[in-house]
């Protein structure tokens, strides 16, 4: 587990090379956080164990947590944004569509 010098405490990142980190405490709408060495702002309410991403990632991009990937981006996701069903395509789950 990597604790980077330039994140908040709340923000664990699970191995080097990933571009997810996962909270380790709730972090509130509207507060300024340090990370990746920039302040940004988080958009949302967010509990313990959701992700946010640590630089930008590319739309099609692999998103990376531990080490592996989880799945791919369905849009571009912002340096700071939460990273979870809305704009992450799982590789461990799969949606059945009905017709």
């Amino acid at each position: 587990m990597t604790e980077h010098p330039k994140n908040d405490p709340r923000i664990l990142v699970l191995a080097d090379g990933d571009n997810v980190a996962v909270l380790k405490a709730t972090i509130e709408a509207g507060e300024r956080i340090n990370l990746s060495g920039q302040r940004v702002v988080v958009s949302q309410t967010l509990g313990l164990g959701h992700k946010l991403a640590v630089k930008h990632i590319p739309v099609g991009q692999d998103i990376v947590k531990y080490g592996f990937p989880i799945g791919f981006a369905e849009t571009d996701i912002p340096l700071g944004a939460h990273v979870h069903v809305h704009n992450l395509t799982s590789q461990y789950t799969q949606v059945e569509v009905m017709e």
